[in-house]
């Protein structure tokens, strides 16, 4: 008789987990507040906006806080802010949502794809110092789900050869690095609010930095090249409108009074499940340095080892599934595989521009991430501390009746 729910046997677990996004009254009255207020848009003073930029740029230990509407329009804009320009070198992991390499292209730059640690995902500090040359501006670090990377190693890099750092901190909502928040221990960098992060307004993101000069900027790019004190019609740089509306922040306000609880919460119950799933054989928690002081968790992943298990990775993740667990595997491949950069889509800048030749490039650990990881989605991580063993339980389930998937 078949034990695993995959062939008909009970599951582990029948419930249903925490909904995406959580709200209440709060953001109810956020907008019909802004709606009845008439003001609409960021342009002026004591704006929504604006208090959202100073409570959460405070919260993420930075000076300044520039909105914007995408995590994609910060990074692209710390980039130019902090003078990435044509043909110039970034260098950024392969392991990560698209934009952070888009975000890089549409700086008519290029982006130098280096390889990450296999036990933590994150770039490989070792690998950035080789992939240095006359035309590298500046490294892009991705502290992928939260989980910091090596920034001690970077910031010496960076100083040492006189190159910018510019954070993707997507994931980066409250984690810390030596107790510190991320998204300025570099240069500047860029957080994402769009509407599956853990602090949401459908979509939305922030420019982060310690630097006056550096926020002046950012503040212009995305404010069509204006200045703050100047005349509304006198225009300084070549910039964006990448505002974002107040409808959005007055959201923001209201979704930030969760975080700080929300984030703690997922990142107990992370070491938690890093602890017991651990004991599994033929899984592996990911590597938790300890300046990884605390993780944000936009996703729970495990290494999983086929030979050990004994059953590919995929039919192993669906008889989780099946038992009430959801899980998957993430990125099927590493950035430069999309057609975007084998085929070398990037307009005629081609003509001008020389750029790697992606269609041939193979890093290993990126390629074998692509094939071991078991992701699950944050909004496990809000249950209870029973919630969490129905997801241990659903692993070793699994794992001691692998039998009957082979």
């Amino acid at each position: 008789m078949a034990v695993l729910a995959i062939n008909g046997g009970d599951k582990v677990r029948t419930k249903g987990w925490p909904s995406w996004p959580i709200w209440d009254e709060r953001e109810i009255k956020a907008v019909e507040d802004t709606v009845r207020s008439g003001r609409w848009g960021r342009i002026g003073e004591n704006t929504q906006t604006e208090k959202f930029e100073q409570v959460f740029a405070e919260y993420q230990d930075a000076k300044y806080g520039i909105a914007v509407t995408s995590g994609t329009a910060a990074l692209t804009i710390a980039l130019k802010a902090v003078g990435v320009d044509i043909g110039d070198e970034v260098i950024v992991p392969p392991y990560t949502f698209i934009a952070s390499a888009t975000s890089i292209l549409q700086n008519n730059a290029v982006p130098i794809f280096v390889d990450i640690e296999l036990e933590t995902r994150n770039i490989d500090p070792d690998a950035i110092e080789a992939a240095i040359t006359p035309r590298t501006t500046a490294i892009m670090p991705v502290h992928f789900s939260g989980r910091a990377c090596d920034m001690e190693r970077i910031l010496e890099i960076a100083k040492r050869h006189d190159l910018a750092i510019v954070e993707d901190a997507a994931h980066c909502w409250g984690a810390t690095w030596n107790d510190r928040k991320l998204g300025a221990v570099g240069d500047i960098g860029g957080i994402s609010f769009q509407a599956s992060k853990h602090l949401n307004c459908g979509e939305g993101g922030i420019i982060l930095t310690n630097d006056e000069e550096l926020a002046a900027k950012a503040f212009s790019f995305h404010h069509i090249g204006r200045l703050p004190g100047r005349p509304f019609y006198e225009h300084h740089f070549i910039g964006w409108n990448f505002r974002i509306t107040e409808f959005q922040s007055a959201v923001l306000l209201a979704q930030f009074e969760r975080l700080e609880d929300q984030t703690q919460r997922r990142h107990e119950n992370g070491l938690y499940l890093d602890e017991k799933l651990d004991q599994i054989d033929g899984l592996r928690a990911l590597r938790r340095d300890p300046f990884m002081t605390r993780i944000a968790r936009h996703a729970f992943c495990l290494l999983y080892d086929e030979e050990t298990v004994g059953v590919p990775r995929e039919k192993f993740m669906a008889a989780v599934s099946a038992e009430g667990v959801g899980c998957g595997g993430g990125y099927p491949h590493p950035l430069y595989k999309n057609p975007l950069f084998t085929e070398k889509r990037f307009g005629r800048i081609t003509e001008m521009v020389e750029y790697p030749d992606y269609a041939d490039m193979y890093l290993p650990n990126c390629e074998k991430i692509c094939d071991i990881v078991v992701w699950l989605g944050q909004t496990m991580l809000l249950g209870t501390r029973e919630d969490m063993d129905d997801i241990v339980a659903a692993f070793e389930k699994v794992a001691e009746n692998v039998d009957e998937l082979r």
